[in-house]
């Protein structure tokens, strides 16, 4: 009768657990599918601001459309601001089910090279932002688990941890353990705490406003974004001054030929 009840409370145990992973990492996937909106067209500034306060600023353009037959989700990014770097461009396809595609167009050099999967915990741009934070990361490359609950500027929130299922893709986002808080009412992402290999804290993503793109599928977009890295004492703000809803961008801009139009 012991050795029933000690297997039964590993059963119970293994099955509370299993439980668990599959509600955080379904909430994972609704925060995926809360941006998932159908057409989006904006401008964005992005300031950079470095370990003694200097400040750069770079004016953005961006498109992007989600195409629902193949679940795939495409976005161009193209500088408009300052002349140095005008032109320069950043085209990704964002699968569901395999490797993205990112290429990255440099004007003064005439020259489209592809992102590969070792390139995407770089930054972008001199930005605390990387490669792989311009696309959602498959829920496959993770396993979650549920934390307590929290409030973030008065959202309440669920705390959910990701840990990456190996190193190769530990290096490909940058990051060792991952720990988000996730609006409960819009599945929205409100902050992000990311943790080196020696499970320090590295950087710290607040999410300040939100924007409801799609009233009818209740689909968002962040409206202001800042990235810290504790690390070096820098930081990015990301505002997206303009952002709106069109479900009728045109498939031209998410060619490598629209990607080298200057």
């Amino acid at each position: 009768m012991k050795y029933y009840f000690f297997f039964y409370l590993i059963f119970m145990t293994s099955f509370v657990n299993a439980q668990t992973e599959l509600s955080a990492m379904k909430i994972v996937e609704k925060a995926q599918d809360a941006i998932k909106v159908k057409g989006v067209q904006g401008v964005s500034i992005l300031t950079i601001i470095d370990e003694k306060g200097r400040e750069r600023v770079r004016k953005i353009a961006q498109v992007t459309k989600h195409y629902s037959t193949d679940k795939t989700e495409k976005r161009l990014i193209r500088f408009m601001e300052p002349a140095d770097i005008k032109g320069t461009g950043l085209l990704t396809y964002d699968y569901e089910n395999k490797e993205d595609d990112i290429w990255l167009f440099m004007p003064a050099l005439r020259k489209t090279r592809r992102i590969v999967s070792s390139e995407k915990a770089k930054n972008f741009m001199g930005s605390e932002f990387t490669y792989a934070d311009m696309i959602p990361p498959s829920v496959n490359d993770f396993t979650f688990s549920m934390l307590n609950d929290e409030n973030v500027n008065d959202i309440d929130c669920y705390q959910i941890e990701w840990l990456p299922v190996d190193e190769d893709i530990a290096d490909e986002n940058g990051f060792s353990r991952r720990i988000t808080f996730v609006g409960k009412e819009d599945y929205m992402i409100r902050k992000s705490l990311y943790f080196d290999i020696d499970n320090e804290l590295y950087k710290e993503l607040y999410v300040f406003s939100i924007k409801e793109l799609d009233p009818v599928n209740h689909r968002y977009r962040a409206v202001k974004m800042e990235m810290i890295n504790h690390q070096n004492g820098r930081r990015s703000l990301l505002e997206n001054t303009q952002l709106e809803f069109n479900p009728n961008i045109k498939d031209d801009y998410f060619t490598l030929r629209y990607l080298e139009r200057e």
